[in-house]
């Protein structure tokens, strides 16, 4: 017996200076984990460190598949990144976050994010509580934003040189600096003609259309106060129409079918050429209308279902002067309408004179070998936003004390399946 119980007590004195070591690791585990947290972080800031301002130095990035981007942009290098560890994973967001408040700013909100993670290192070493640094960090923004806002000046719209020199700064640090000249102009331009510059307080980018078309240098861009569609026109020989008188119809001009999937097997020449009358009277009825109400360009939503338009609705439209632009995609309804005044059309019985749009002229242009459409009605710009640089500034230093208040109050990381 007595051979039995020193063992016994031997294994619970073991668990007991088990239990000891683990309370040890868990009261320091914490600390572990935020500074782990930090390091991370920083790492994703210090790589993109040098691509800032306009001197910044490019990045290559080569994905999975071997394709290769070489870029300077702060929220594209991110997004190419595989970047593995949540906290670094939050940095990533940040910068997606910045893009979509202020559209610049995207690499000096993580480097501004990775220098306050420095400064907390400092501070969490001589045992300041994160929780006294966050809520320091909060006062210190509210401060920030204070001595930004007495800082900036007010910029009116009708101050042009403000503008463009916005625009070139937004231009400074990306690949087409060097168009700026160019590219700066056509901005101000657009972001001009689709607000009231006596009322407006921001500008809804929806408004403004970038059509891209393969070919050609960035001294071929040009701004379009139309719509641009890159459909060709259907129907041949007609390529220009004036005073164009606009319908955009979302059902099909070609013969019904059934509503469940049959076939018809007609064995008698009589009952066929029936059938073929039948079918050119319907389409034909159906032109008639859409001629009626003065319509003389048509737009035709694309189908999945059916032809959207067959030959035969096609050469009576072409007989007819309408010009016909078909497989006009879901999602340029919205603007489309929106831009020519049209109103979408989904039955015959609707479509009548007050649902037509306009514009002065319709022509189709060819460039290397595709067609587009242009319409009166608003504009098409690059792929560069104007903001003001204050809402640039103070929505980076919001975003990133924010993600750096998240991660100092982070003290454990547990996964889940």
């Amino acid at each position: 017996m007595p051979e039995n119980v020193a063992p016994r007590s031997g294994a619970t004195a073991g668990a007991a200076g088990g239990r000891g070591k683990g309370a040890y690791q868990d009261r320091d585990k914490p600390a572990q984990i935020r500074f782990s947290n930090i390091s991370a972080a920083k790492a994703v800031a210090d790589a993109i460190r040098t691509s800032l301002g306009p001197k910044g130095m490019d990045k290559m990035i080569q994905d999975g598949k071997g394709d290769v981007t070489i870029t300077n942009d702060g929220a594209t290098i991110l997004k190419q990144m595989q970047v593995l560890h949540p906290a670094a994973r939050m940095l990533v967001e940040l910068s997606k976050a910045q893009d979509i408040e202020a559209g610049d700013g995207t690499t000096s909100v993580v480097i501004i994010a990775g220098s306050l993670l420095d400064s907390c290192t400092k501070l969490l070493q001589k045992g300041i509580h994160p929780t006294i640094i966050s809520e320091s960090f909060q006062k210190a923004l509210e401060k920030g934003i204070e001595i930004l806002t007495d800082m900036s000046r007010p910029v009116e719209l009708s101050d042009r040189e403000t503008l463009l020199n916005s625009a070139t700064t937004s231009l400074n640090s990306k690949v087409v600096s060097q168009y700026s000249s160019l590219l700066s102009p056509m901005s101000v331009n657009a972001v001009m003609k689709v607000i009231d510059p006596a009322t407006a307080t921001s500008v809804d980018l929806r408004d403004i259309k970038i059509v891209k078309k393969l070919g050609g240098t960035i001294d071929d861009c040009e701004l379009v106060e139309g719509l641009v569609l890159t459909q060709k026109v259907s129907n041949s020989g007609i390529t220009r129409v004036e005073k164009a008188k606009i319908g955009l119809i979302q059902f099909c001009l070609s013969a019904p079918k059934t509503d469940m999937d049959n076939q018809i097997v007609v064995s008698d020449y009589a009952q066929m050429d029936r059938v073929l009358r039948e079918e050119r009277a319907y389409i034909l009825n159906l032109v008639k209308q859409i001629k009626k109400t003065g319509c003389n360009v048509l737009l035709i939503q694309k189908s999945i279902l059916r032809d959207a338009l067959s030959d035969l609705a096609l050469h009576f439209l072409n007989k007819m002067k309408i010009m016909v632009i078909k497989d006009i995609e879901r999602e340029d309804i919205e603007f489309i309408c929106k831009t020519i005044g049209t109103k979408p059309v989904a039955h015959i019985d609707q479509f009548t004179a007050d649902m037509l749009g306009s514009a002065e002229l319709a022509e189709e242009v060819n460039l290397n070998g595709s067609g587009k459409l242009l319409k009166g009605g608003i504009s098409n710009i690059l792929e560069e936003l104007v903001v003001q640089p204050l809402l640039v500034s103070v929505s980076a230093l919001t975003l990133a004390t924010e993600t750096v208040r998240s991660i100092l109050k982070i003290d454990d990381v547990v996964n889940t399946r």
